[in-house]
């Protein structure tokens, strides 16, 4: 069986920390807290890097503060999956390159920013993970798209454009728009992730949604992945609300279960497995992770002295 790593999406959620039922009133600092996460889980995922890019100093410091087993996803920033993406988002050196106009909007497309400023935004975004790829400590970079990102040619076309622009990095994908797994169409998409050796992430989330992709359990890699989002059906379209609120959402076990018999099974056609839950309210993430770690045995748990 595959290396299973059991994780959450985030280990400083506000409302995690807020809620104090999962660091120690020990783990006050960014330090202490990482060190505690990472005696209870392998596996994390980085999504500020969505929302920001990255920084070396940050990934020395974790590199520094984890044990050699421990890995880091990071999700890609948004201009690279297409996302709105505000110019205060950008760094102070690229924004201070951008024409007038392109500073006067209040956000920015991959499309609007000149070649040479994309280019040195992904530059920065690889330098930035190597120091955890140099140290082994590098997961995948999660390609999670927007709903209007639709199966076509011009979109293979940048998929690949992505993983040719990280070359020396494991991308995954992940999609939102629930036409790329149509009886149509899924078959293509899978077909096309194998061909390019890039792993398709499975997902747990609310159904009935354009932006609702299905619960399909598939392998296209060496990789595994499998995110957990909640199946909270009020909030997972709704406007003006924060990503936790968004993902308000705690799995019974009988919800996991399921899940837990499909990740054995897919496992053993991998080398690793990464599954991340992404219901970051409060400690429902921590709290499913253990669940799944449970259900999986020994795997996806940091082995502790006593076991």
């Amino acid at each position: 069986m595959a290396k299973t790593r059991v994780g959450t999406c985030s280990w400083t959620d506000p409302t995690l920390l807020s809620s104090g039922r999962f660091y120690p009133d020990s783990a006050r600092s960014a330090e202490a807290r990482l060190q505690y996460y990472a005696s209870q889980f392998n596996i994390v995922e980085v999504d500020s890097s969505y929302y920001a890019l990255p920084n070396e100093r940050n990934s020395y410091l974790w590199a520094e503060r984890t044990s050699d087993d421990f890995v880091f996803d990071f999700k890609a920033f948004r201009i690279f999956t297409q996302h709105p993406t505000q110019v205060t988002a950008l760094p102070k050196s690229i924004r201070n390159e951008l024409t007038p106009e392109l500073q006067g909007k209040k956000n920015l497309y991959y499309r609007d920013l000149p070649a040479e400023l994309v280019d040195e935004l992904w530059q920065r975004f690889e330098s930035a993970l190597l120091p955890l790829d140099t140290v082994g400590k590098l997961g995948v970079v999660l390609f999670q798209f927007p709903p209007w990102f639709y199966p076509g040619s011009q979109q293979l076309d940048y998929i690949e454009m992505c993983k040719a622009k990280l070359r020396q990095y494991r991308l995954a994908m992940e999609f939102r728009n629930n036409v790329w797994l149509s009886e149509k169409n899924r078959a293509a998409t899978f077909a096309f992730l194998r061909r390019n050796d890039l792993p398709f992430v499975c997902v747990d989330e609310p159904q009935g949604f354009k932006s609702s992709v299905p619960p399909v359990a598939e392998i296209t890699s060496d990789i595994g992945l499998v995110r957990f989002h909640g199946r909270n059906s009020e909030t997972w379209e709704k406007k003006g609300i924060g990503p936790a609120e968004r993902f308000n959402y705690l799995y019974t076990e009988e919800e996991l279960q399921p899940w837990a018999n499909k990740i054995a099974e897919i496992s053993e056609q991998t080398s690793q497995m990464h599954v991340l839950f992404n219901n970051c309210y409060q400690d429902k993430a921590v709290v499913n992770a253990r669940q799944m770690c449970f259900m999986l045995g020994s795997q996806g748990r940091p082995q502790m002295a006593e076991e």
